[in-house]
Parts: structure tokens; C-alpha cells; sequence
């Protein structure tokens, strides 16, 4: 995530015009959220890093382990960031084996539960954002997931399977008419 400060304040919208951003900022850095969500609980995990580095999610998995029930197994459904898959990670995994990871297929994570949370962070919490120092972002991050912990409640599915793969058949067949 991006530290940005805009030129301009985002002005509010007005019902029948779009909203307006300036489209020039100053980038102050950026900060890496690594986030556990527990499905059935709602609630968060998460750490902060600076960079991309495997050591940084061996670190994260060993705080899942600290804040899980010891009886328990934890499965981890990843992305395909190459710190997932580092021999420091595969190192890790070996010593608590309760720990299970799971990849998500290439372009395939909006099956992902914590996606669902990440575009929650987004839409109310950085969307509309002005961060004029990394410290700023990382204490909103920090702030933003105790809010959230402190009323959590675990996503729902409102659609059966059959009525998305329905939806899905009808979005294909209307775009692979002639017209397009």
C-alpha cells in the first residue's frame, strides 16, 4: 500500500456528478499488509513489513501460531507472492506441521475470503485517504484492523452455488454473441 499525500483534498460527491480526485500526489512509501482472516469468527490478523521477504511471512505465520488454539489445524490460502513459497517459509512449516498452505490459481484470488476484507480496508478506510508519512498509513492500518476486531463477524455467502454459476453461464452467453 501506498503512503500518498493528494495535491488536492478528494471532493465529496454530489449526487449526479462523479467524484473528483486530483490525479498528482507525493508518494511518502509504501508498506506491505500481511492479513490472516479467521472465517469463523471474522476476525484479523495482521502485520505490517516494509518489503516483500520471506523472513517477513515466516514471522506472520509464527504470530497465526501464537494467537491459534494449539489443538488446532490452520490452513493458509496464499496467493502466488514468492515469499509464500521461499525455503525459509518451507523450512518454517516443517517444525509446527498443523500449518497447511494452500495456493490460490493464478488470477483466481476472489475466492479468497480476506480479498473480500482487503476491499472492505479499501473502500473505508484508504480509498478516500491522505497519508502525508508512512507512519500515518501504518498507525491507520494498525487503528483500521482493532476497529474491526472489535465488532467482527464472519462473511456470508448470499447466492448458492447455483445461482452464481448461473449468473456466470448468462454473462458468457451474452458476451459470446456476434456483437462482440
Amino acid at each position: 500500500m501506498q503512503a500518498l499525500e493528494r495535491t488536492a483534498p478528494v471532493l465529496p460527491m454530489v449526487p449526479g456528478t462523479p467524484e473528483r480526485r486530483s490525479f498528482d500526489y507525493v508518494r511518502h512509501g509504501t508498506v506491505d499488509l500481511f492479513a490472516a482472516l479467521n472465517t469463523a469468527t471474522g476476525k484479523v490478523t495482521g502485520k505490517l513489513s516494509a518489503q516483500h521477504r520471506a523472513v517477513d511471512f515466516r514471522d506472520f505465520l509464527a504470530e497465526i501460531d501464537r494467537q491459534t488454539d494449539p489443538g488446532l489445524a490452520v490452513h493458509v490460502i496464499c496467493d502466488n507472492l514468492s515469499a509464500h513459497k521461499a525455503p525459509v517459509v518451507h523450512r518454517w512449516l516443517v517444525e509446527p506441521p498443523r500449518f497447511h498452505l494452500h495456493f490460490t490459481p493464478t488470477y483466481s484470488s476472489w475466492i479468497n475470503q480476506v480479498e473480500r476484507w482487503f476491499a472492505e480496508l479499501e473502500r473505508r478506510c484508504l480509498e478516500r485517504g491522505v497519508f502525508c508519512s508512512l507512519d500515518e498509513l501504518k498507525t491507520t492500518l494498525e487503528d483500521w484492523i482493532e476497529i474491526w476486531n472489535s465488532n467482527a463477524k464472519p462473511f456470508k455467502w448470499t447466492k448458492t452455488a447455483d445461482q452464481i454459476i448461473d449468473r456466470i453461464c448468462r454473462y458468457c452467453s451474452r458476451i459470446s454473441g456476434p456483437a462482440h
